[in-house]
């Protein structure tokens, strides 16, 4: 949250003193890192005024308004939550408002859920839905909620707007947590504030909505099952709404004219790719609409045919790879969801494939091929082998080729990490991936980030974190030889990764359980994966509490920059044939994929000394 007062005081800042848009450009500064959008400031400038203004004509100057209310565990925030009394039941009571400058605005291809706003290159997501998912997000997440669901009600607010101009919105039903109002009725507006907040103090409602107890994010796999055979069980706010309802748009589409459509959602660590196409999957699988999902993952796709299809054969077999779609018919399914595209390779052959089935054509023209709706979600900077290259380039110049409809979609919000963007940033600077360099982490109370100075102190607090009932994983750099072979008779798994006295096994290799060790593919779900150092293998497209990360020498603070050291990496994947700058570049991202699956946290050790120093300089 950026800012609290009551409507009354806020009024007179804003008249009085005209620094509430300064105000806020401050606390954004300070809490996110960097300046807000020029547009932001514009909305905070004219748009904040005209609801606090509302508020006084309806006589509830004391009701209280958290400006830019950051929504837990996301970096999505709400432009304002009133919190008052309810004038029937006297308990707290709670109006989630998201403010628009629209003048007007039209739904998309006949589809109210997206609608187009003329100053806008792409559709956005309906202001009536994008008010509900803040208020069904809400309820789920704090606490102060979970008894009194009905406290919370939502608007949407276009103050610009006249009836007529954006009629076409009002086709998307509306309820007590998703209406809108336009300036035309400024009476109905303040009708209905009245009907749910009293002209009373709202202090002590706001104190307990920001002091409330954060409930835990659903991580994927807990409820993917659910997700896929019986219902939706994830809320998808604003652009990952948005990604939902344009791939359900070109299923229709691609149905009504018998026409390809290619669709790529392109988002950063924990924006919400997965959940996207598990909401995707399962509600074309309730549908009876055929539908596969598909990965360049041996343990995401193990992962969720394990857990999803654990009572359902025939679930399980809606899990492929990229490469199981060589001998695929033209438009053989409806849709295919490719999750983790980043990991599409070159083509699908390898040293197993029939000679008949070498015939060198790219994996991605494949996939495009295998589907009627052929939809990739993908994150660039999440590449970690040679050889991997999903780029959105890559997909819009194989549609290209093959002449048809391309529609990409991008995702900025911040899910894992806490929800904290800052962290990202902090992430790829400190790797020198984007940005100007590593510099001092800011705690924004949204994730905590430590580091450590030996293994040993690294697992303790792992381990004290698991025994307080947290999830946590330890992964590492790619710089020990990893034992593919258990010899028969062998009590223990070897310990791979040894640092002066400290010693772990990495992750199991193979597919089957053993001495107590979980296969590697299910290593970041399964409880006992806690005794073994997972890699970046094991490790890519799954979250966990806790994180503890070991940069091994492959990745060492000299002076004033990063050396890669490709002699210390024992990843097999690179060979002599792989280009220094290549490597330099995959062993970055790979550090960025290990230091981005913590949830509420993460702790970084490194095994050199001069890289340890230099992080407890940038981590206090």
């Amino acid at each position: 949250m950026l800012f609290r007062e009551s409507a009354a005081s806020l009024a007179n800042r804003t008249l009085l003193e005209g620094r509430l848009a300064e105000i806020l450009s401050e606390n954004f500064l300070h809490r996110h890192g960097h300046k807000p959008h020029l547009a932001e400031v514009r909305s905070w400038e004219r748009s904040i005024p005209a609801l606090t203004h509302a508020l006084i004509e309806a006589g509830l100057g004391e009701v209280e308004m958290l400006l830019e209310y950051g929504l837990p565990l996301t970096s999505k925030r709400a432009d304002v939550i009133l919190a008052g009394v309810h004038p029937a039941s006297g308990g707290p009571s709670y109006v989630v408002v998201e403010l628009k400058q629209w003048s007007e605005a039209y739904p998309e291809e006949d589809d109210p859920l997206r609608c187009r706003v003329p100053s806008y290159p792409h559709p956005v997501l309906n202001p009536i839905e994008q008010v509900r998912g803040y208020c069904d997000y809400l309820v789920s997440f704090n606490g102060a909620l979970e008894r009194n669901p009905e406290s919370v009600t939502g608007v949407a607010f276009l103050h610009n707007a006249t009836e007529f101009s954006v009629a076409g919105l009002r086709e998307v039903e509306e309820d007590h947590r998703g209406r809108m109002f336009t300036g035309d009725q400024r009476g109905a507006l303040l009708d209905y504030l009245r009907s749910q907040l009293a002209a009373k103090p709202g202090a002590a409602a706001a104190d307990d909505l920001l002091q409330a107890r954060v409930r835990p994010s659903r991580q994927l796999m807990s409820v993917a099952a659910d997700e896929v055979r019986d219902r939706e069980q994830f809320v998808l706010l604003d652009e990952q709404r948005l990604a939902y309802e344009t791939v359900m748009a070109a299923v229709r589409k691609a149905r009504r004219a018998n026409r390809k459509q290619v669709v790529v959602v392109t988002g950063g660590p924990g924006s919400g790719k997965s959940v996207i196409a598990l909401s995707v999957l399962g509600d074309l699988y309730r549908r009876g609409v055929p539908a596969l999902h598909a990965t360049g993952s041996q343990s995401f796709t193990k992962t969720m045919r394990k857990v999803v299809g654990a009572r359902k054969p025939e679930v399980q077999r809606l899990f492929r790879y990229f490469n199981s779609f060589m001998e695929a018919e033209p438009n053989d399914i409806d849709v295919l969801v490719c999750d983790e595209a980043h990991r599409l390779r070159k083509t699908s052959a390898n040293r197993y494939t029939k000679a008949d089935l070498r015939t060198g054509r790219p994996q991605v023209t494949e996939l495009i091929n295998a589907a009627r709706v052929p939809v990739f979600l993908l994150d660039q900077h999440q590449v970690v082998r040679p050889g991997e290259m999903g780029t959105v380039e890559q997909i819009r110049q194989a549609a290209t080729e093959q002449e048809v409809d391309f529609t990409l979609v991008e995702l900025d919000s911040q899910f894992r990490c806490g929800g904290s963007d800052a962290y990202l940033r902090w992430t790829t600077g400190l790797l020198g991936l984007e940005g100007d360099g590593p510099t001092v982490w800011e705690p924004d109370g949204k994730v905590q980030l430590l580091t450590v100075d030996s293994p040993q102190a690294l697992e303790e607090f792992l381990s004290n974190k698991r025994a307080q009932g947290y999830d946590a994983r330890l992964s590492a750099g790619y710089c020990w030889k990893w034992t593919t072979k258990i010899t028969p008779g062998m009590t223990t798994l070897p310990s791979d990764v040894v640092i002066g006295e400290w010693a772990k096994p990495w992750n199991l290799y193979g597919d089957r359980a053993l001495l107590g060790a979980p296969p590697a593919p299910l290593w970041a779900t399964d409880p006992a994966g806690f005794g073994q150092v997972g890699c970046v293998y094991t490790a890519q497209g799954f979250e966990y509490d806790w994180s503890g990360v070991i940069m091994g020498p492959d990745l060492v603070w000299r002076t004033d920059q990063w050396v890669v050291d490709r002699s210390a990496s024992k990843d097999p994947s690179f060979t002599k044939a792989t280009p220094d700058e290549d490597v330099d570049r995959l062993i970055r991202n790979t550090y960025k994929v290990l230091l981005t699956r913590g949830m509420i946290g993460t702790v970084v050790y490194s095994t050199d000394p001069e890289t340890r120093g230099k992080l407890r300089s940038l981590i206090s």
